[in-house]
């Protein structure tokens, strides 16, 4: 028999965050880096834990040039060959420690993110990406990955469900993606009707990941810097972002002018776009599960990343957090039936 769960499930545009006392004067005493020690590669981390999606318009390696230099990270695209990697490493061997491979469960996946790492072992961070993480064969691919690179801090997912948080990490996963669906390209919860409120899965995701002393990644369903807080104040360790980053300089993607308007050209790694593009087209088998759309060319990324860092602080300030890490603790959600006054829109 079919089960329904009543349990009420948010998302992002369901709450704001309560603000309270704080004893902080600016928005510059507030510390958005953070340090972690990962469980299971035992590897240090420190920064600002945002993070480019590995997209091939979002996760490239001028993007990865730009992040870094606000401490930011960024996950890499599997489409590069390992001979692009290794142009980027001795130009910009700086970003080496801000960067992770990223790689599928494909035939030539292991193959290439193998090369890239046993070439370049400056690149401590790995990215699992797969469209469905509660597959068997991603759970054992994901124990491979741990065994032939056991220093290595694995990132993997997507899932949205603590069951399934705790089986990756125990599996070897240092870092869980959270997020099925939420994504500006993505149309999984169109095509399938399967998916979960991104901020119900990052709370519930966190708790069972920080009962292991695992991390986890709010991947997706962020819209504006409001919403990257409240990833950060629902308990996500790091957050992923893919459309906030779209159309910039930095961007892969195609320019396109229109009226005398830039535009860049974004889609889902699922999109018909994104499967001619890599594989010839879309499998008889499945059918696209994102979409390409048009984003108006923003410029130079850096005016994004200083919004939302600008957003993040504020966000500290109005519940007196001084540093990012106490965001969670200091957050009390409320719901809402409406955001903002959208007179003006």
């Amino acid at each position: 028999m079919p089960r329904i769960d009543n349990d009420v499930k948010l998302d992002f545009k369901d709450v704001l965050l309560r603000p309270k006392r704080s004893t902080l004067k600016s928005r510059s005493e507030v510390e958005l880096m953070r340090s972690f020690t990962f469980r299971n590669s035992k590897q240090s981390y420190t920064g600002i834990p945002i993070i480019a999606a590995n997209m091939d318009t979002v996760g490239t390696f001028e993007m990865a040039k730009a992040l870094s230099k606000f401490s930011l990270f960024t996950a890499i695209h599997k489409h590069y060959t390992v001979e692009q990697w290794k142009q980027f490493a001795v130009s910009n061997p700086e970003c080496l420690q801000s960067v992770a491979a990223s790689s599928g469960t494909g035939p030539n996946d292991f193959k290439n993110l193998t090369a890239i790492l046993e070439l370049l072992p400056e690149v401590r961070y790995i990215c699992l990406d797969v469209a469905n993480g509660y597959s068997e064969h991603f759970v054992e691919f994901l124990k491979d990955v741990r065994s032939k690179f056991p220093d290595h801090t694995i990132m993997a997912g997507n899932v949205v469900t603590g069951e399934m948080v705790e089986e990756l990490i125990l599996a070897g996963a240092d870092i869980i993606k959270v997020g099925i669906g939420p994504g500006s390209v993505c149309t999984t919860r169109k095509k399938t009707g399967v998916g979960y409120p991104q901020l119900s899965a990052v709370i519930e995701c966190a708790d069972a990941a920080h009962g292991l002393d695992g991390h986890i990644m709010s991947d997706g369903g962020c819209t504006c810097p409001g919403d990257v807080a409240k990833a950060f104040g629902a308990g996500a360790d790091f957050v992923m972002l893919g459309g906030m980053f779209a159309g910039h300089s930095q961007c892969g993607g195609e320019t396109i002018e229109k009226n005398g308007k830039k535009y860049k050209l974004f889609y889902g790694m699922s999109s018909e776009t994104a499967m001619k593009k890599h594989t010839g087209g879309v499998a008889d088998y499945r059918a696209s599960e994102g979409k390409t759309v048009e984003v108006e060319f923003k410029g130079e990324v850096e005016s994004t990343i200083r919004d939302i860092l600008g957003g993040v602080r504020s966000t500290c300030t109005y519940v007196g957090a001084a540093k990012l890490k106490e965001l969670s603790r200091r957050t009390t959600f409320i719901r809402v039936t409406q955001q903002v006054n959208t007179v003006f829109n």
